[in-house]
C-alpha cells in the first residue's frame, strides 16, 4: 500500500476517483477510473485503466477499450462495483460520523475505507493508492465501550473522539446490523451487535442458527459469541464472524448474487443462481455446489430465514480462476411468519414451502430421489432446532418467540413429512 490515506477533515469533493485492486494489498494495481454520470443524477461510471486486462470484475463489466459503464440507477455504481459500496449501517457510519462536505455515490465508495469487503478499493489517486484510512481496529479489551459506542451511534448521541475510533473501521462488510472490526489473536475478524429494538438476543441466535446450518451439512462462515454486560437484566452478546473474504495475506474478489444475476440478465431467483454456476463455478465443484445452494434454500425455509436477498449470497474468485459459493452468511430466523422468501424459491414464486423448493429441479441438475434425500437431511436437523439454541444459551424468553416462528404448523407439518 502506496502513500498516506485521506480523512474526512481534509477532503475535497471530487468528480473522479480511482478503483484499484488488492488481491496482494503490498502491490494495489490501478482498474480504472470513477466519474459522476453527467446523464443520471448521483449514479457514477467506470472506465477500465489502459494498464488493466487482467479479468472483468463482473460479466457485465468486459474489459473493452474506452468504454464507459453505468448502472443507469440513482445512488449506484456498476457491476461489481456496486458490490464495494457501504451497506445501510456503513452509510449511516458515513453521514454521522465522517460527515464528508459531499454525500454522493463517490463519496460512499471512498469513504467505505481501505478494508471493505471483497478486494477492490477506492483512490483519491491515479499514481498511488490513496485510500480512506481508520485508525487501529477494537481490541478485545475494548468489546464494552465498543458496545456502548454501537449503542450512542444507534441513539444519536453526542459523536465523540472514542466512537468514532472504535466504530469507523468495518463499516461497510454487508447488511444491514450494527458491526465493526474487531482485532483478535487470529486476525481481524467482524463483529456484529444487536439492534437497541431487538426483542431477542439476535447474535447469539445467528450463531445457533448458523452452527445448526453446519450439522445439516452446510458451508458456513465461522462463528462465535462474546458476552455482553446485561442490559435491563437480559443477556446480552456480540457475534464474531471469521472473514471468508480473506486468504492469509491476500483479499478475495468477491461478488454478491445480484450482481452475477443482473450481470446475468436473470432473475432473482436460487435457481437462476444455481444456472449461473454452470458458467462461473470450476466444473469438477459445479454438482457439490449447486446441491449446497439448494439446501440453503430449504434450511431458509425451514428456519424462517426470509431475508435470504440476493445481496446474502455470494461468489467468490479463486485461485484457480473460477467462482465458487462463500460460506454461507446473515442465517438467522427473522420471526416474520411471511410465508415467503426474498428470492423466488421455484414454480410457485417466492412462497415458503418445500413443494415449491422441489418443483424445479433442473435448475439444479439434482435427481428427485437426491432432492428428497437432502430436503431430508435438512429438515432432520432442523427438527432438533430447539434443544440446539439452549445448548447454545439462547434463554427460554427468546425460544418462546422463535417457537412461535419455527414450529408454526405452516413449517413444522413441512419438516415433520421428511423427519
Amino acid at each position: 500500500m502506496s502513500g498516506v490515506g485521506i480523512a474526512p477533515e481534509t477532503y475535497t469533493p471530487q468528480d473522479t476517483l480511482y478503483l484499484w485492486i488488492l488481491v496482494d494489498p503490498a502491490n494495489p494495481r490501478l482498474v480504472g477510473e470513477l466519474k459522476l454520470s453527467h446523464l443520471v443524477s448521483d449514479c457514477a461510471t467506470l472506465s477500465y485503466a489502459p494498464t488493466w486486462w487482467n479479468f472483468a470484475l463482473s460479466e457485465d463489466l468486459p474489459i473493452i477499450a474506452g468504454q464507459t459503464f453505468s448502472a443507469g440507477l440513482r445512488g449506484s455504481a456498476p457491476g461489481a462495483v456496486d458490490d464495494a459500496r457501504p451497506d445501510r449501517w456503513g452509510e449511516r457510519i458515513i453521514r454521522h460520523l465522517d460527515r464528508p462536505s459531499r454525500l454522493s455515490i463517490l463519496e460512499m465508495l471512498l469513504f467505505a475505507g481501505d478494508d471493505r469487503f471483497g478486494a477492490l478499493g477506492v483512490s483519491v489517486s491515479a499514481e498511488h493508492y490513496l485510500p480512506r484510512t481508520h485508525g487501529p481496529y477494537a481490541q478485545l479489551a475494548d468489546l464494552g465501550r465498543l458496545a456502548q459506542a454501537i449503542e450512542d451511534v444507534q441513539s444519536h448521541a453526542v459523536i465523540t473522539p472514542e466512537i468514532q475510533r472504535l466504530v469507523r473501521p468495518g463499516a461497510t462488510l454487508g447488511g444491514a446490523r450494527p458491526k465493526a472490526l474487531l482485532q483478535t489473536d487470529d486476525g481481524p475478524c467482524v463483529i456484529k451487535f444487536s439492534e437497541i429494538v431487538d426483542p431477542v438476543d439476535t447474535p447469539l441466535i445467528e450463531h445457533a442458527s448458523m452452527t445448526l446450518a453446519a450439522r445439516a451439512g452446510i458451508n458456513v462462515a465461522s462463528t462465535a459469541v462474546l458476552p455482553l454486560p446485561r442490559l435491563q437484566g437480559k443477556k446480552r452478546h456480540a457475534l464474531t464472524i471469521q472473514r471468508f473474504d480473506r486468504f492469509g495475506g491476500f483479499r478475495i474478489h468477491c461478488l454478491s448474487a445480484k450482481t452475477v444475476l443482473t450481470a446475468a440478465g436473470l432473475s432473482e431467483s436460487y435457481g437462476a443462481l444455481a444456472t449461473v454456476l454452470l458458467r462461473l463455478a470450476n466444473p469438477d465443484q459445479q454438482v457439490a455446489m449447486r446441491e449446497e445452494l439448494f439446501k440453503r434454500m430449504v434450511f431458509n425455509i425451514l428456519m424462517d430465514n426470509t431475508d435470504d436477498h440476493e445481496r446474502n449470497h455470494c461468489v467468490r474468485l479463486g485461485f484457480d480462476g473460477y467462482y465458487g459459493l462463500s460460506p454461507a452468511f446473515d442465517v438467522v430466523p427473522t420471526m416474520q411468519n411471511l410465508g415467503y422468501q426474498a428470492m423466488s424459491v421455484g414454480a410457485g414464486g417466492a412462497e415458503s414451502t418445500l413443494e415449491n423448493a422441489l418443483s424445479e429441479l433442473s435448475e439444479y441438475g439434482i435427481k428427485r430421489p437426491r432432492a428428497l434425500a437432502l430436503v431430508q437431511q435438512v429438515a432432520r436437523t432442523v427438527d432438533g432446532w430447539a434443544q440446539h439454541f439452549e445448548q447454545q444459551g439462547v434463554d427460554q424468553a427468546d425460544l418462546e418467540q422463535l417457537t412461535a416462528s419455527i414450529d408454526r404448523e405452516w413449517l413444522r407439518l413441512q419438516r415433520r413429512e421428511f423427519c
